[in-house]
């Protein structure tokens, strides 16, 4: 019988490899029970999380069923309105009609504070004809005298907070943005890259802009204030009044288009839009981002005791739904909402690349009067 062989033993073997300890197993088992826990977890979560999207959707889809019934029994909503006729308001009504059959959409066409008065003026006779209202300047008399009935539309979510009331009064409806603008024949348009070089002595008595508080001389001296804070603000604006700042009655849209003939080489506060709209046809115009950019805004709201509230709050709703935004781009307007690109991407600040100071109903309200006083001690 062959006795069997063993390799001998030597202290300069290899150290046989050993197998995991029950320590080591239990503390393996563990970990991977907590990944598979961890994954569990993150599947039951995102599937509670779809429930409860699709539950939303659910009820919103009720709500919005709810309220267009509602709307359908009252048959009509009137809606006063500073938006230019031809440009939006029909496009706009062809496609909330479209979406919306059943609900006729009377519309009457006026400027801000016109048709604030008006508002006020049905008030105090007891007969109350407008349902919805917008306009750079209409709500914050209507505020004031407290003829604004909250609404939150269903995706006010998809706004900024400066761009929403957080009582529900009021929403951003479109942007305007308020810019420096040339005559390219007569400035380059590297000659003004900041507001500083507003200040050079050349173009003293070269600059002109609009008295109109909203959108004019006084928004932009409260962008001034509001970037560059009170005290270097003032300063800013008493050095600009030596530069015999020309004082225009007339629209903004007017004022560039003396721009465009050569009369003003330079305009302050113009709508950078209608800029791009001249110079995309020929004419010797550019907007420059030259901060501070005053945004004054459309905002609408549901008129207190409106005849057709319902109808009312569903035009409001789809006005400012991604839909609508998207209506108001197809028009040139550009949207409020952040999410919904102008059709021209570089006159928003997403697409452009600009801050721009936002003057809400609200800061208009409470600072109008102080900024239209500052601009006529310093630049009548």
């Amino acid at each position: 019988m062959k006795t069997p062989r063993f390799a001998p033993f030597s202290l300069r073997s290899s150290p046989r490899k050993r197998g995991p300890s029950s320590l080591q197993l239990l503390d393996s088992r563990f970990r991977g029970n907590e990944r598979n826990s961890s994954a569990g977890f993150v599947v039951a979560l995102s599937l509670i999380l779809a429930i409860l999207a699709l539950a939303c959707s659910r009820a919103q889809a009720a709500d919005d069923a709810a309220l267009y019934a509602a709307a359908k029994q009252e048959g009509q909503v009137v809606w006063y309105t500073s938006l230019i006729i031809n440009q939006a308001v029909r496009p706009l009504v062809a496609a909330f009609s479209k979406k919306y059959p059943g609900i006729e959409v009377k519309y009457a066409r006026g400027d801000s504070g016109p048709n604030a008065i008006k508002v006020i003026n049905e008030t105090r006779a007891g007969k109350v004809d407008a349902d919805v209202f917008d306009g750079i300047a209409t709500t914050p008399p209507l505020l004031e005298a407290g003829l604004v009935e909250p609404f939150v539309a269903s995706e006010a979510g998809k706004y900024p907070a400066v761009l929403r009331d957080p009582q529900g009064r009021w929403n951003a409806l479109v942007l305007y943005f308020l810019t420096a603008g040339i005559n390219t024949q007569l400035v380059g348009k590297d000659e003004i890259k900041t507001a500083a070089d507003l200040l050079d002595r050349k173009w003293q008595g070269k600059i002109a802009w609009s008295d109109s508080p909203s959108s004019g001389a006084p928004a932009y001296i409260g962008a001034v204030l509001q970037s560059m804070g009170e005290d270097k603000g003032m300063a800013f604006l008493r050095a600009l009044a030596k530069q015999s700042i020309i004082n225009v009655e007339a629209t903004n849209r007017a004022i560039l288009d003396q721009v465009v003939l050569g009369q003003y080489p330079i305009a302050l506060s113009i709508f950078n839009h209608h800029a791009a709209i001249s110079a995309s046809k020929g004419a010797p115009v550019a907007w420059l981002k030259v901060e501070p950019i005053p945004a004054p805004f459309h905002s609408i709201g549901l008129v207190k005791n409106a005849p057709h509230p319902n109808a009312a709050r569903l035009l409001i709703d789809f006005l400012l739904s991604e839909e609508g935004q998207r209506a108001f781009a197809a028009v040139d307007y550009l949207p409020a909402m952040p999410a919904v690109p102008a059709r021209t991407p570089e006159l928003k600040p997403e697409g452009g690349g600009f801050h721009a100071t936002f003057i809400s109903p609200a800061l208009m309200r409470a600072n109008i009067d102080r900024w239209v006083k500052i601009k006529k001690e310093l630049f009548e």
